[in-house]
């Protein structure tokens, strides 16, 4: 098994093959395949040793460009913002790791998000480096996320959700849908749309399936119980749209709607709120919840 390159302060390496082309040296190359970071950026990342190779040894900016080098190099964000809000550990063992997340927090690095990540923060918390998420949830989502916490064991986790053998339970709060029989099934051919971090809804064959059941029928906003049968992007934000109740304060389904960096009001009311499923190394039944309260 190749050897992974070491986390630095929670954040792993990015992964780049280098490909053809005329460039001179390596550095010159990532000038060019990455124009938002200057080459004055590079410079102060391969004095610093975060541009190495396969065999982890410092790139340079003499080191020259050769067609399929595997360079690994770790992003930075100039005075990234910490995001205000905690996670909780709720279970940690030789194998799993179960986190609340909150709100804001991004699982992985993304865009601006590099430290200020679940990942990041769990592997300076834990110190274990080999700490991987299992699944993802959206950063505008709440709730709860899986992690392997051993190599040994990863996969067999991975196959509850390749195999559909954990059951996954949101919560949400959206408009009234009295016209609407509960419970119902809401299916839909799902693809990627524009811009390109949507998805939208087409015409044929289904490939998403969501479970929606009433909570509770309030004066504002109903609390809805959402299981998804398949795992698509945005799915339950889309889905919910569809029906005619979008999820509340959500920014992107049915109209995007721009949120300025550092707002962190109005939080979008999607939490994952369960997980149940029989632990496959142990045979134990798990079962978790998150603590996290929806309130728009």
């Amino acid at each position: 098994m190749r050897k992974r390159p070491p986390t630095i302060d929670g954040l792993a390496a990015s992964t780049l093959q280098l490909p053809p082309g005329t460039w001179p040296t390596v550095l010159d190359c990532l000038c060019e395949r990455f124009p938002s970071v200057s080459r004055v950026q590079w410079l102060e990342r391969m004095a610093r040793g975060r541009v190495i190779d396969g065999e982890e040894r410092c790139l340079t900016p003499e080191t020259p460009h050769r067609v399929g080098l595997e360079v690994h190099y770790y992003r930075e964000v100039p005075d990234e913002a910490p995001i205000p809000f905690d996670e909780v550990v709720l279970h940690e063992d030789s194998d799993l790791l179960v986190a609340d997340k909150p709100h804001f927090l991004p699982v992985t690095p993304v865009g601006p998000h590099v430290h200020e990540t679940l990942l990041g923060r769990l592997i300076r918390r834990t110190g274990n480096h080999d700490l991987a998420p299992l699944h993802r949830i959206d950063r505008e989502t709440a709730g709860l996320v899986l992690f392997s916490t051993n190599p040994r064991s990863r996969a067999r986790y991975q196959a509850l959700f390749r195999e559909r053998r954990i059951h996954k339970s949101y919560e949400a709060l959206a408009p009234a849908l009295p016209g609407v029989a509960f419970p119902c099934v809401h299916k839909s051919r799902i693809v990627a749309g524009e811009p390109f971090f949507r998805m939208q809804e087409i015409e044929g064959p289904a490939n998403s399936e969501t479970r929606i059941e009433v909570i509770a029928r309030g004066d504002g906003y109903w609390r809805y119980a959402l299981t998804p049968i398949t795992g698509r992007k945005h799915q339950l934000r889309l889905h919910m749209a569809a029906l005619g109740a979008p999820i509340a304060n959500d920014g992107v389904y049915p109209l995007l709607r721009h949120r300025g960096a550092g707002d962190y009001s109005a939080p979008l009311q999607l939490l994952a709120r369960r997980l149940d499923f029989i632990d496959p190394v142990s045979g134990v039944e798990r079962s978790f919840s998150s603590g996290f309260i929806l309130s728009p």
